[in-house]
């Protein structure tokens, strides 16, 4: 794809294939100042560097008229590729928020909330009593931990211990059943 110039060498007559670059190194580094001027990342200057003489190539090989100032139509494009880098940020990051919308229902529907309602108390069913009995007073009846053990009058830590074993074996039933 890179234009060849045929160059006579020094010796002999013999012909030598010179690789072109449509950049010379002045405005290269105009190229990737505009890019970094509009917000483009470092990592990604070279990537855009790399645009800008593709786009040139392309120009001169579909016969179009090679730019007269090479080094302002180079800045120019650089500029549109940094516009284009921030809207193609802008849509990644909106194309972002509507999955992570469409994993998690803002409100679970009536049938979702009934299913899960009916494998959490088949789960507590399951349960020892005494781990069924800390987790309802915990969950249901909303009592602190401290005052679940004056309630039975086991120690803190007891509690603790059979909340921990309840909410783990429910969460593993419920996760069996794939309810959630």
């Amino acid at each position: 794809m890179l234009r060849r110039k045929a160059r006579r060498g020094q010796g002999g007559g013999a012909v030598q294939d010179v690789l072109d670059d449509p950049l010379d190194a002045a405005q290269e580094r105009r190229v990737r100042a505009v890019l970094a001027l509009g917000g483009v990342p470092q990592a990604d200057l070279p990537d855009g560097v790399q645009q800008v003489r593709l786009r040139l190539l392309e120009r001169t090989a579909s016969g179009r008229e090679a730019p007269r100032d090479v080094s302002a139509w180079a800045a120019v494009v650089a500029s549109n590729l940094a516009m284009d880098w921030h809207r193609a940020k802008k849509r990644q990051e909106r194309l972002g928020e509507r999955l992570a919308a469409l994993r998690e229902p803002a409100h679970p529907s009536g049938e979702d909330t009934r299913l899960l309602s009916l494998a959490v108390a088949q789960g507590l069913d399951e349960l020892p009593d005494a781990q069924r009995q800390v987790l309802v007073l915990r969950f249901y009846a909303d009592l602190p931990v401290r005052g679940i053990a004056e309630q039975l009058g086991i120690p803190e830590g007891t509690v603790k211990s059979r909340l921990h074993t309840a909410v783990r074996a429910l969460r593993a039933r419920l996760h069996e059943d794939e309810v959630v």
